[in-house]
This record gives structure tokens, sequence and C-alpha cells, in this order.
């Protein structure tokens, strides 16, 4: 996290945006989410089922607040593959704030289920980062075996970053007098002692020097990770609580410094040249089985619902 000055404190609330922050006192940096247009646009884009609706503005809300740790550059995915009635779920961020994804999920499987990490049931959750500076891409993969996605995140930290850390998410339909509306937001915080190595700069499965989770964990973070707890959802969604506000109200006996918002935008990567080289990369007798009663190829984009037309003939 780059060290630049920090500013007063604003009232203003700021959707759509990622607030890195600092509590050098107790040697703690993190990264605060809000998102409300973007997501909003997110999990609209199909007819999700408030259920199925808040698991994907939860993978939303966690996958800004890893992805963002690439800086500039890079693609972070989060993807998840299970038994549950949402048996699939994709997001992808691109540095320096894209944001898409969507959700797979059986209708009839709905039913029985009353909480998001019930729909997930069991299965894997796999992060992958692709660093454009290197070319390098890197994976890492947690088992799912009932946990909420803010659980999985805990075990990923523990198993590959090594670094103690604490995550909260809440996603909820907020009325505002502009409308109704979904909202998501998101906390990290991090306990980096001396100057250690931050999320971003590490591969997964690499460890700051000398770090192991017993070794490092002190009071400093018993007493951040007690400090973060406190939070509440209805605070992380609130529209009219700005987010410096908000890390205040959580710190501010051992001084927080705020750093520059990172902006966070809806994108999609398909077009109709990716498409075309798509279906190009199949057999005649393949095109010819996708080929509607229309006459037409026709190509919906699970993201964001495009919908497109090929002719088969142009093919040939």
């Amino acid at each position: 996290m780059a060290e630049t000055p920090s500013r007063i404190v604003s009232g203003e609330a700021h959707d759509d945006s990622v607030l890195p922050f600092a509590v050098e006192r107790l040697d703690l940096r993190g990264r605060l989410v809000r998102l409300g247009p973007t997501v909003d646009s997110i999990l609209t884009k199909d007819a999700y089922p408030p259920l199925v609706a808040r698991l994907l503005g939860e993978a939303a809300a966690l996958t800004v607040l890893l992805g963002s740790l690439l800086e500039s550059h890079g693609r972070f995915q989060l993807q998840t593959r299970s038994d549950g009635a949402v048996d699939m779920l994709v997001v992808d961020y691109d540095a320096p704030g894209r944001l898409r994804g969507y959700a797979r999920w059986d209708e009839g499987r709905l039913a029985g289920a009353a909480t998001p990490q019930a729909l997930l049931g069991r299965g894997h959750l796999g992060l992958t980062i692709e660093r454009e500076e290197d070319a390098a891409r890197y994976q890492g993969v947690v088992p799912l075996e009932g946990e909420s996605l803010a659980e999985a995140a805990h075990m990923y930290f523990r198993q590959s970053e090594q670094i103690p850390s604490f995550v909260k998410l809440a996603v909820a339909e907020v009325v505002t007098p502009a409308g109704r509306g979904w909202r998501a937001g998101g906390l990290l915080l991090q306990y980096l002692p001396h100057g250690g190595a931050a999320v971003r700069d590490l591969a997964p499965g690499d460890a700051p020097a000398g770090a192991g989770i017993e070794e490092t964990v002190d009071d400093s973070w018993d007493e951040g990770r007690a400090l973060a707890a406190t939070i509440e959802d209805h605070e992380l969604v609130d529209p009219g609580l700005s987010g410096e506000r908000l890390l205040y109200r959580l710190f501010h006996e051992r001084g927080v410094k705020v750093f520059p918002e990172r902006d966070v935008a809806e994108f999609c990567r398909c077009s109709d040249e990716r498409v075309e080289k798509l279906l190009r990369s199949f057999s005649a007798e393949d095109r010819a089985y996708m080929t509607g009663d229309d006459g037409k190829i026709g190509v919906t984009c699970e993201f964001c619902r495009t919908k497109r037309s090929f002719d088969p003939g142009d093919f040939a």
C-alpha cells in the first residue's frame, strides 16, 4: 500500500470505491469497499432469487477487496465449484477497478437453502491472480465445506498467505429516495508487523520472511481484530455513512490513516470479435448444431447478458 498523505476525514459517502487505510500503531493495513450502482447492475442482470443475489454480492465485495491489492495492472478471479444449489460463482476484477460476475443456480434446489452458505454446499473456492508485469499466473484453492465466503477467505489467508487477516462481508437491498437497489460492502484487515509485505507483493503460497501465523500474532492483532469485529452489516451497506467515518468509528482510539480511494465500475470483456473467434474454433458440424430455427447462431454473454446473432454462412 503506497505511503501517500492522508486527508481530513470526509463525511461524504462514496459508492463503488475501495478505501485503503492503516492503523500504524497496531501494525494494521486494510481495505474498505462500498458498492452501490455497480453491484446493483450485476445483481439485476439476471433474474437472481434474493438469496442467490446476496451470495453473488458477497463474492463481488470479496473479489474487489482482494483484487484491489494488485494495484494498477493485472487480473484477479474468484470462482467456486460446488455441489450446492449455486454450483458456480465467477467474479472477475481487472485492475485498477473493473468488475463483472455471475452465478449459476438450480431453481429446484433453492427451497431447502435458508442461508447463502447453504447455497454453496461442498466444493472448492479458487482465487487466481494474473500479473501483467511478469506474465505470471498463480492460483490458491481452499475447500468449501458449508462455510461462508468470508470464512473460506480466512482459511485461504491462514493456509496460503500466512498473514493474520479478518474479512467481513455484507449485502442488502436498500430503499433510498432514489429507489430500491442492492448494495454490498466489505472490510479486509491484515496484521503486517515491522513493515511486513502486503498481499499484493506475494504469490499465493509465499509468506513474509520469518512469518508464521503463530509467531506473528500478538496483542496488537488481538486488539485490531476485536475492534474490526464490532462492525455491523448495516454499517457496511449504509449509503449515508462515509467510509472514512466508518473507519473512524472502528479505530479512532488508535488513530487511522486513509489513502486515496480507487473507483470500481462494471465492465465486460466480451465483444463481437471475441465471440466470432470462439465460434470459428468449432467445427462446421458443431456450428450447425448451434444454429437455431431462425437460421442464426445466438450467443448470450453470461456476465453482461448481451445477445449476439451470427450467420453460420459467414464461417464457411
